[in-house]
């Protein structure tokens, strides 16, 4: 995360049109010891949120401390006990906290994040009682980890590769943020019922406690971190392979494969295959319900499930014509999409944020799946999901490059999402309704 004099710039999720509207700005406040997943749901549930259209921000107040005193801290910055340290971790709190409430305040923030340990009362009390005076409702989500192995788990996947520990061995970083999490256990509280709203994770997901959740947008976020796992994955996405209707250059239809467009189905199927005898693990397969995905799928020779909500973009009165023809017959509407290509929306069809919609609950199951899925959709379809896992702005999501015959690989992990393209079939023209 870049750095701006002494304080690192917050990631801010925003876009022109959110739904639905909010009386009152929300705080979404992290608790728990560290290892325990917080910065892991945090990220993924601002990115949830900006890519819904939330004006979302998050807050990580490790980034600050580390712009303010350094990456290499040792385990006795965090002892309770050192009332030099308590102050120093008091003081970078207490900046990201201003910073917080200028989001909301002076540019029209509407969703925040803030991801510190908040490991005592005191702290939480001195928290809400802030945000609340800024007119923000809280809602707190604490991460409890009962089970060792998970904790161990993040420790050697997340936490080793964060910058604290970019310059030291494995060992001595292992031994020293154990340390770390011993000196926040020595004064950790849980949440109580009588703090206000909250969310209560257990080991990861395991179990949920909820108290006193109201409201359309927590009840999303509930709904975002009951299906979420740490578990790394693949995620495949790839469009179908060529259809007549590239080849023509037309928006939309519903055609069958051309040659190269069947020739790249079945170097799909040796692809998936090589990589499943490599790896040992099953595949899901999921396709939009048109002919051009489900007759790629069908020969990749995977039970596949079909889904309404991967269907392309709906080009309304514009189905089955070349971009050419929309501009010689409806320049108005070609020169509206140039401007607008996000929120255009084709006559009688639909937008990018339309699209972007109807794939929630398909977000929902990719999170909560566990083995490698295999994704066989459409251009604007699979720029919307490869924006959401990227981290993508809304604005660049209809130009984001997905082309044909290209495999997405996407494996999703706590500080990010590895990205590999896999070029398998010819290159052939471009055309789609996105």
């Amino acid at each position: 995360m870049a750095v701006d004099g002494a304080r690192p710039e917050h990631e801010d999720r925003t876009s022109g049109r959110p739904l639905p509207p909010m009386d009152v700005g929300i705080a979404v406040v992290m608790v728990g010891l560290p290892a325990r997943g917080k910065t892991f749901m945090a990220r993924k549930l601002a990115r949830y949120l900006g890519w819904l259209g939330y004006a979302c921000a998050f807050f990580n107040v490790g980034n600050y401390r580390r712009a303010t005193f350094g990456a290499e801290v040792p385990a006795s910055f965090f002892d309770p006990g050192n009332p030099d340290g308590v102050a120093a971790r008091r003081k970078v709190a207490m900046t990201a906290l201003d910073d917080l409430l200028s989001f909301h305040q002076e540019r029209g923030g509407q969703i925040s994040i803030y991801d510190a340990t908040n490991s005592t009362a005191e702290r939480r009390h001195l928290v809400r009682e802030r945000l609340e005076a800024g007119g923000l409702r809280v809602l707190f989500i604490e991460s409890i980890c009962h089970d060792a192995s998970i904790v161990e788990a993040n420790i050697r996947a997340t936490k080793l590769r964060a910058p604290d520990y970019a310059n030291m061995e494995e060992s001595e970083a292992v031994a020293d943020f154990r340390a770390r999490i011993a000196n926040y256990e020595r004064a950790y509280e849980t949440i109580g019922d009588d703090e206000g709203a909250y969310v209560k994770l257990i080991d990861v997901g395991r179990q949920l406690v909820l108290n006193r959740i109201a409201g359309y947008v927590p009840g999303r976020i509930v709904n975002f971190l009951m299906n979420l796992h740490v578990l790394a994955r693949p995620i495949w996405l790839t469009r179908h392979g060529q259809s007549l209707a590239n080849v023509a250059g037309l928006l939309g239809g519903d055609e069958a494969l051309s040659a190269d467009g069947r020739d790249y189905a079945h170097q799909l199927k040796a692809w998936l295959e090589g990589r499943m005898e490599k790896d040992g693990d099953d595949v899901v397969v999921w396709t939009s319900t048109l002919q051009r995905t489900v007759e790629t799928a069908h020969t990749v020779g995977k039970p596949a499930m079909q889904l309404k909500a991967l269907d392309e973009i709906d080009a309304g009165v514009c189905d089955g014509l070349t971009y050419a023809d929309v501009q010689r017959k409806m320049p108005a509407e070609f020169a509206a999409r140039q401007a607008d290509k996000l929120r255009y929306r084709y006559p009688q069809g639909e937008s990018y944020e339309d699209v972007i919609r109807r794939l929630d609950p398909v977000i929902i199951e990719l999170e909560r799946q566990r083995d490698p899925v295999l994704v066989v959709a459409h251009q604007a379809v699979l720029r919307a999901l490869f924006g959401y896992f990227t981290g993508a702005e809304r604005e660049a999501v209809p130009h984001l490059r997905v082309p044909l015959h290209t495999v997405l690989e996407l494996i999703p992990r706590a500080y990010g999402c590895e990205v590999v393209k896999h070029r398998l079939g010819p290159r052939v023209g471009e055309s789609d309704s996105g």
